[in-house]
């Protein structure tokens, strides 16, 4: 379970609302008062309707999906990429590659894929075209769903702007009774206050947490390539894994014991 957003999720709306609940004299009736359903729906109502009609359907709803993955992340970490190229080119060395078959069952599906296509003799290069295509494929995909969540965290605020001109024509519709202009102006600003809140607290999290772990991912899919090829290639083990120590930072490569190459 991947905590962080949870965390600042709960925390940012908790923060808000006691701010609110302290501004008001800590008085609860001064949170309730931010609770307006005309503004809550032409904002949020708007801004999904912009951004259900600027793509396909399906991909709308993938995009919404997605947000699990980010909750229970499956990316393996580039270390433990690196011990399973390290292990796999130390069996290649002593028994072979068609020793890697029943070696890589277990592994990571983008793994096994590289070493399926070793052991059945493809050609390193055309193994790196294969890999490399469909890593790529795989990041177009991650954009494809963090343009969605980008795009909703800009027409919160738009819409939200929407919904504080209807409130300012409605009031100035009705400026008879001086007493109600100032309780009118608040439910006017209370849709960009909606607005703002929506897309920095909740679509901007997580589109910056969709960009790390797709990050992420293609760097442990970068080590998994130049590691298949190294293996391919019968390079040593030790030399294997300085190679791959390359991808991740000096802080990390400790984890790395004496010998693990060998």
């Amino acid at each position: 379970m991947e905590l962080g957003l949870i965390i600042g999720l709960v925390a940012g709306m908790g923060f808000t609302l006691i701010s609110i609940f302290l501004a008001g004299d800590m008085n609860i009736m001064a949170v309730v008062s931010f609770l307006d359903a005309p503004s809550f729906m032409i904002t949020v109502g708007g801004a999904m309707s912009a951004v259900i009609g600027s793509y396909p359907l399906p991909k709308f709803i993938n995009a919404m999906k997605s947000v699990s993955k980010i909750l229970k992340p499956d990316t393996t970490d580039p270390i433990a990429a690196i011990k399973d190229i390290i292990e796999l080119a130390n069996v290649a060395r002593k028994e072979g590659l068609l020793a890697l078959d029943d070696k890589s069952v277990d592994m990571d599906p983008f793994l096994r894929k590289g070493i399926m296509l070793v052991v059945d003799g493809t050609d390193q290069e055309l193994v790196r075209n294969v890999l490399e295509t469909e890593m790529g494929y795989i990041e177009d995909r991650h954009k494809e769903n963090i343009e969605v969540w980008e795009l909703m965290a800009s027409q919160f605020p738009a819409w939200g702007m929407i919904g504080t001109l209807i409130g300012l024509v409605i009031m100035l519709q009705n400026m008879d009774d001086p007493s109600s202009i100032g309780p009118k102006m608040a439910v006017a600003l209370i849709t960009t206050f909606y607005g703002s809140l929506f897309a920095n607290w909740l679509s901007t999290p997580i589109a910056n947490k969709m960009k790390f772990y797709s990050k992420q991912e293609m760097l442990v899919k970068e080590v998994t390539i130049e590691g298949i090829l190294s293996v391919a290639a019968g390079e040593n083990p030790r030399i294997i894994e300085e190679k791959l120590k390359v991808f991740i930072s000096p802080s990390l490569r400790d984890t790395f014991g004496e010998g693990d190459g060998e």
